[in-house]
């Protein structure tokens, strides 16, 4: 399993950029219903979308002194990338349920994070799950839950802790994983 998309230095700092102009925007009361659009990059027409361009999932994770402040975002992409990095930043800031909407005092002191994810595939097999590289998504009994790769390495967990802190997020029994039926998923993301 590898990333089957790259972002370079420009891509990134054009999504950094993209977030950012989001949250500022709403919160000068501006309403920009759409980014700027990326710049076209070498060889795209030939090698088809760029990836600014693919539907592809993302994460807008923000962060003040360090403790979670907001993070929304979408497994499956539906949407160009850069539409979907605006509507999750904004989203994070302003419409995550376990969080006041961010103000304006806050917003130079918040740090943003942006993780676009790979498309999600069937687990094959849970032990090959490596703690860092894997997001995993649940799906069992109407409920579901999700972890972005870097989640298990900041709370500490290994990779038994993971499968079980995914069960939990999702509502479910402990080892509900393993349940018949139950849908386990991986993907992989960068983070920006």
């Amino acid at each position: 399993m590898a990333l089957s998309f790259s972002l370079n230095d420009a891509e990134r700092d054009y999504l950094s950029r993209v977030a950012r102009l989001a949250i500022e925007s709403a919160l000068a009361g501006r309403d920009a219903s759409r980014p700027p659009e990326p710049p076209a990059s070498a060889g795209a027409a030939a090698a088809g979308p760029d990836t600014l361009r693919r539907a592809l999932g993302s994460f807008v994770t923000l962060t003040l002194d360090g403790r979670l402040r907001g993070c929304i975002g979408t497994i499956v992409g539906r949407e160009p990338l850069f539409l979907n990095v605006w509507r999750m930043a904004r989203a994070a800031a302003f419409e995550d349920p376990r969080f006041p909407p961010l103000t304006v005092r806050e917003w130079p002191e918040t740090a943003s994070h942006i993780s676009v994810l790979d498309e999600l595939t069937p687990c094959p097999d849970p032990q090959a799950i490596e703690v860092g590289r894997h997001g995993l998504a649940l799906q069992y009994m109407g409920r579901s839950g999700v972890f972005l790769p870097q989640v298990p390495v900041e709370q500490g967990w290994d990779r038994a802790t993971y499968l079980e802190q995914l069960c939990a997020k999702a509502g479910l029994p402990g080892g509900s994983w393993r349940a018949p039926g139950a849908r386990l998923f991986w993907y992989e993301a960068l983070v920006c």
